[in-house]
């Protein structure tokens, strides 16, 4: 490992060690919390959830192992199998059928996972961003613990796998700035802005990053979940210009845009990255905001139209070259095309 704990802050609150941002400091008010509430009470929503089934390319062990040496495939919410020079990188595994602490309620998958956690190939090493329910599900990280080489965390995180039964000799924890190397491909933290905690009183005791993978061949950035901020320019000038950008662009609102971009701001943080090809990640899978469910993948066409980006939006489970990434077919449009035009003249006046 190398690197130091740039912007990284703690805050000492009753004797605990917190973690903090670096641009804002984000807590919520009863204020805040009234206008949660009150938008969700008031909002009008024309397609929260899908009306007809998502398309879905179903994926196994022996395709994707015939597969080419640099690839990446969209599994679901911000969950990425990418394999890079032969080997298999996992991004925030979520195969669970909700995003909750139970297995009754919460929010409810739109589609099945493109492949069964028994078909996923043996991973070099799994990378998660931050401890939320949607990023980190404890029945995901247990099936998929014996195909593991290494998990790769933010600081404060390792406590959450060993309980769950991981070795500890398979995790490595990340500062910010800090790296690891696999063989020539290395994995760097990168600042986000966000927060942690899985309960009422784990409020930032845990970090939350970002996420810089690259090899000879290829530069990734992992956004992981954030709100927009100045430190995407610096990680653009430490490890840029980045070959695709996964970037967080889904259950966005302005009542919280501090801790989760607006679809305006995904592009410009690409664009602060030096990004190439954009593919919009944490939406498709959940209902977690107030927006319609396709508005972040229809928003991610209109705002990088004419700018020279190549755009991303593949299938789930369809295979995306990482040398010669395409720009992807509007699959979400076959149901709603004709309340695209109105609904996001209104999203882009904001």
């Amino acid at each position: 490992m190398s690197g130091g704990f740039g912007f990284l802050k703690y805050k000492e609150q009753a004797q605990v060690q917190r973690f903090q941002n670096t641009d804002v400091e984000y807590r919520t008010s009863w204020s805040n919390i009234w206008d949660i509430l009150k938008a969700y009470v008031t909002t009008e929503r024309r397609h929260a959830t899908p009306e007809s089934p998502i398309p879905v390319k179903s994926m196994n062990l022996q395709s994707l192992l015939a597969g080419y040496e640099d690839e990446l495939y969209r599994l679901g919410h911000s969950t990425v199998l990418m394999r890079l020079g032969g080997k298999f990188f996992l991004t925030d595994p979520v195969f669970s059928e909700r995003a909750s602490p139970v297995s009754w309620a919460g929010p409810k998958r739109f589609h099945q996972s493109p492949i069964a956690l028994d078909q996923i190939p043996e991973l070099r090493a799994v990378i998660i961003s931050h401890n939320h329910y949607d990023h980190l599900d404890k029945k995901s990280i247990k099936a998929l613990d014996s195909h593991v080489e290494t998990f790769v965390v933010p600081m404060g995180v390792s406590r959450q796998l060993i309980k769950w039964g991981v070795d500890q000799n398979k995790i490595v924890e990340l500062n910010w700035w800090q790296s690891i190397q696999f063989d020539d491909i290395e994995v760097v933290a990168t600042p986000a802005q966000h927060f942690s905690g899985r309960g009422l009183f784990e409020r930032d005791k845990t970090l939350w990053a970002s996420w810089v993978i690259k090899s000879s061949e290829t530069r990734l950035f992992f956004s992981g979940d954030t709100g927009y901020f100045e430190g995407f320019k610096e990680i653009g000038e430490k490890y840029g210009p980045f070959d695709v950008t996964l970037m967080e662009m889904g259950a966005y609102n302005p009542l919280w845009k501090e801790i989760h971009m607006l679809p305006e701001q995904s592009v410009k943080a690409h664009f602060d990255l030096k990004g190439k090809a954009f593919l919009p990640i944490h939406n498709g899978t959940f209902d977690l905001s107030l927006h319609d469910w396709f508005e972040p993948l229809e928003l991610s066409y209109q705002l990088t139209k004419n700018t020279g980006t190549t755009l991303l939006t593949p299938v789930f489970g369809e295979a995306v070259s990482l040398k010669s990434p395409k720009n992807s077919l509007a699959w979400w449009r076959e149901d709603y095309q004709s309340d695209t035009q109105d609904t996001f003249e209104v999203v882009m006046e904001r």
